[in-house]
């Protein structure tokens, strides 16, 4: 938490004090978006060596080794967001420090593999060491009914340049590159398998057109692809690490008020 106020205060403070020798000066904007992050392969490894609880072909007892590998894929619903920046506009460039949200609930997991063997059939007390008797549902059943889900904090610096078409429309483009704390948090059917964080290198590209109701108020619409480093979690149930993707899209609306 500490790093991520740091980071925010420095990011803003650089841009107060470069944007005091703009000639265009100040903009704060805001926007809200509809958030497409795309589903993702949920990677990882046994830490520590594995008993199994008693499942349907695989006995109560077993010992899967450190190392192993353990492997589902995760499907994502579409979600939304928010982007705040100040900035500042020098002729048709501008820059700005940019935080933003977005929130994406997950809708299932499947195909859960165990060293690459497909464990979906067995009994889920296969995953719960010293269990003493069969659960009654499927790893497959149990993973399907998937709740949970992924919250993110970004830091950015964005750089735009805007196209003057000598009318009010004018469109735009850009990249930003900065930070991404992403918060995974998976509980299929009330059982958590995944609640934790990692902070990573984040990068964004930005399109969409301007519309000037005046020289103080613009508004604007446009399209957002936004990535992330991979994210490194911890499993809750399991002795294992995991590695997670972060990939979205956005549609955003917004207004830009130029002090």
């Amino acid at each position: 938490m500490f790093e991520k106020k740091a980071l925010c205060a420095a990011l803003l403070a650089a841009t107060t004090s470069i944007a005091a020798y703009a000639d265009d000066g100040f903009y704060v904007s805001g926007s809200i978006a509809y958030n497409n992050m795309d589903d993702t392969g949920t990677n990882g490894r046994l830490t520590s060596d594995f008993v199994t609880g008693p499942g349907t072909t695989i006995p109560a007892g077993a010992v899967i080794p450190r190392g192993t590998r353990v492997q589902w894929q995760t499907d994502v619903d579409s979600g939304w967001g928010a982007n705040l920046a100040l900035g500042w506009r020098m002729n048709a460039f501008r820059i700005e420090a940019e935080y933003a949200y977005t929130e994406n609930d997950v809708d299932r997991h499947d195909n859960v593999r165990v060293g690459g063997i497909n464990i979906d059939n067995e009994d889920a007390a296969v995953l719960v060491t010293g269990a003493s008797a069969n659960l009654g549902i499927s790893v497959g059943d149990l993973v399907a009914n998937g709740r949970g889900d992924f919250q993110t904090d970004y830091l950015f610096v964005n750089g735009y340049y805007d196209f003057d078409m000598g009318g009010q429309w004018s469109p735009y483009v850009g990249v930003g590159v900065g930070y991404g704390w992403v918060d995974v948090d998976y509980q299929p059917s009330g059982v958590r398998i995944i609640n934790d964080d990692d902070g990573v290198f984040a990068y964004q590209v930005m399109g969409g057109l301007n519309y000037w109701c005046s020289d103080e108020l613009s508004f604007f619409g446009g399209l957002r692809w936004r990535d992330t480093n991979d994210i490194d979690v911890r499993s809750s149930l399991l002795p294992a690490t995991f590695t997670v993707q972060s990939e979205n899209w956005q549609f955003e609306l917004g207004a830009r008020w130029h002090l």
